[in-house]
């Protein structure tokens, strides 16, 4: 089971060869148009690298956290993932450190634990797909898109409370 992987590679270099491909030069064809990719995608990658430090080292986002803690819990939603559902849209690496916070603190087994893990596997890093994408490829206006994701993530927030509730 361990080697289904190196086998799998060594299928597709033999049935290449056998096909008449030149699999290297197809594999460096293929790396150096990754590598433009990567040059393409570097300026919106960094901005939002940077968007989203200034945003939690500015405490603007405790700040948000404190108007939003009575109005989130209408809703069932513990003011303390109110963190969580503020950067998961726009960093998936930020979120994970806050994720993983919320476990240490509260526990995995808990209401604010598995609603976290529901929110977690079920939302997307909306402004970070966009820009990446969108911006990768140089579309300027996303037109839709944008609100189809944030919906798409509140109804992702509710059927993780819904969810949560449903198992205590």
């Amino acid at each position: 089971m361990i080697a289904i992987i190196p086998l799998i590679i060594l299928f597709v270099i033999c049935f290449g060869m056998k096909s008449g491909i030149k699999v290297y030069e197809c594999f460096v064809e293929g790396a150096k148009e990754g590598l433009m990719v990567c040059y393409k995608i570097f300026p919106y990658l960094l901005a939002m690298i940077v968007a989203v430090s200034v945003f939690r080292e500015s405490k603007a986002l405790d700040f948000i956290v404190l108007l939003l803690s009575k109005p989130v819990r209408l809703i069932g939603l513990p003011p303390e993932l109110v963190p969580l559902v503020l950067v998961k849209p726009l960093s998936g690496s930020g979120a994970l450190g806050i994720y993983m916070e919320i476990l240490k603190n509260y526990g995995p087994d808990t209401y604010i634990g598995r609603v976290a893990s529901i929110i977690m596997g079920s939302t997307e890093t909306i402004f970070y797909t966009v820009t990446i994408y969108y911006g990768a490829i140089g579309i300027k206006k996303i037109r839709h898109t944008l609100w189809a994701a944030i919906m798409a993530d509140l109804v992702a927030i509710i059927m993780a409370i819904t969810l949560a509730r449903g198992m205590f």
